[in-house]
């Protein structure tokens, strides 16, 4: 909770997921990206689809005068009802039985993260993942592909941006590229074999009335080294309304934030709208 305060990101050892699960999800989602270009493109979101889902390619795309320089793969891996295995890499074979174990494991990871920051808010413990859409809540898998760049110094993995969902938890390989603003300084995410890195997100700010942050991060990229990351995305559903909790309000506290179908509030922030 202090982190969350402060940071918007904190890093989580002894969370219970098997080392070894988390090895198998990075070797099958680097199995993946290691294929022949046509073979990934079997999985590229439609031109038409309203859908976020599906592999796609950023490299050399300009933002504000960087080039972006990333592959990516999205597909939810949770509920089951908004699950389309149409987005999921049927090569390598196993991938579809390590990403089902990985969800559920992170899930307990996640229900226990959403009691402590609840109860770090002096609530019960059950009302932040209530607030974000509870047993409803989306878990979209994303894998983010950064491959090693001549010139490190004219690109970006990811511009720097707070994350749309409620939370992020994030698996990072060995290369290391996360950088998170703070104190007007950009400063480089540890990494730790076998961690968790999680994000605060903007639903789950705005829950908060503003007293938990969503973390500033941007991504870099290295000129010799493959980077590659699994964040999952906790997401609400699209017509579930987040606003600050009543109980975070008060003549003293008044909300700075306003209650917003899910769906909307991402439309505004993907088109730069004001919210």
């Amino acid at each position: 909770a202090n982190a969350s305060r402060a940071w918007g990101i904190f890093q989580v050892v002894n969370h219970g997921i098997p080392f070894d699960l988390i090895q198998t999800l990075q070797l099958v989602g680097k199995q993946f990206f290691n294929l022949p270009q046509e073979e990934k493109e079997v999985y590229a979101k439609p031109p038409s689809a309203h859908t976020i889902e599906g592999y796609g390619s950023k490299v050399g795309e300009d933002v504000n005068g960087k080039k972006n320089w990333s592959d990516y793969l999205f597909h939810r891996i949770w509920p089951a009802s908004c699950i389309n295995h149409q987005f999921w890499p049927k090569n390598p074979p196993s991938y579809r039985a390590v990403n089902e174990e990985y969800a559920q494991e992170v899930r307990k990871v996640v229900d226990k993260l959403f009691k402590w920051l609840s109860i770090g808010l002096g609530l019960e413990a059950d009302v932040l993942k209530e607030g974000a859409g509870g047993e409803e809540i989306e878990y979209l898998m994303k894998i983010n592909y950064y491959p090693p760049c001549p010139r490190p110094d004219l690109t970006l993995g990811v511009a720097s941006h707070t994350d749309l969902s409620a939370m992020t938890v994030l698996v990072p390989n060995e290369v290391p590229g996360l950088q998170v603003f703070k104190d007007d300084h950009w400063i480089d995410a540890k990494y730790i074999p076998g961690a968790l890195i999680v994000h605060i997100g903007d639903q789950i700010e705005i829950l908060s009335n503003g007293k938990y942050k969503a973390v500033l991060h941007r991504t870099t990229v290295d000129k010799k080294k493959t980077r590659m990351s699994w964040p999952v995305f906790l997401e609400p559903p699209g017509e579930f309304v987040v606003g600050p909790l009543p109980q975070l309000v008060d003549p003293q506290n008044s909300p700075k934030y306003k209650p917003k179908k899910f769906k909307d509030y991402s439309y505004c922030k993907l088109n730069k709208l004001p919210q």
